[in-house]
């Protein structure tokens, strides 16, 4: 019993000690994707009367993560050290089309799939790229996105499109590179949006 005990409190011992030189987790810089520069707004006629419904693209688990990507060569994904996203790069992305929309004007019936609202389209579809990428010594931000517009009632694909934006670097320090992304988000952003709009005006139902 006597070195059973004694087993015991060592085991405990060696555990405690195992946990006390564990490495700490280092601390983080959390970014933001930086704010929009606001269009003009669209004018009052221009507004549409169907709704749309902003769905989470679909990412690989290198790109559904907070880590800000990194392509340093070749096919290899990294991220940067003691930095990263406030939240995944497709909600993100996401949020970005939300507002892009909202500064636009002219369609006011927005939801996300963050709610069970029914609308009569959707947008979603795939984000391929969302990260820096380096040619042998240049750098820049790259922003892909597979694009598809759906029919709310039935769930058919309506239209879709390739995206990209590309965002030359000449610092790449991370708030450059933050900064980066949010110039290539913009850009997308308001393609994106020009797109859906000019397919929804063909495409879904007309109210009175």
């Amino acid at each position: 019993m006597k070195l059973t005990r004694i087993a015991l409190l060592g085991a405990g011992l060696t555990l405690i000690g195992a946990c006390s030189i564990l490495p700490k987790s280092e601390p983080s810089d959390v970014y933001r994707l930086p704010a929009a520069q606001a269009p003009a707004s669209a004018s009052p006629a221009a507004t549409q009367s169907w709704s749309l419904r902003l769905n989470k693209l679909q990412a690989s688990e290198a790109l559904n993560r907070p880590s800000i990507a990194v392509i340093p060569q070749g096919d290899v994904i990294s991220s940067y050290k003691g930095s990263r996203w406030s939240d995944p790069a497709p909600v993100l992305l996401r949020n970005r089309l939300l507002d892009g929309f909202q500064r636009d004007g002219r369609v006011t019936l927005l939801s996300t799939d963050d709610s069970n609202f029914q609308a009569d389209l959707e947008l979603g579809g795939s984000l391929q790229a969302f990260q820096t990428e380096y040619q042998g010594t240049q750098a820049g931000v790259v922003v892909r996105v597979d694009a598809l517009l759906v029919r709310g009632y039935d769930q058919r694909i309506v239209a879709s499109r390739r995206f990209e934006e590309r965002q030359p670097l000449n610092d790449v320090q991370v708030p450059a590179v933050v900064a980066g992304f949010g110039q290539a988000s913009d850009r997308l952003t308001a393609k994106v949006v020009a797109w859906a709009v000019e397919q929804g005006q063909k495409l879904a139902p007309q109210r009175p």
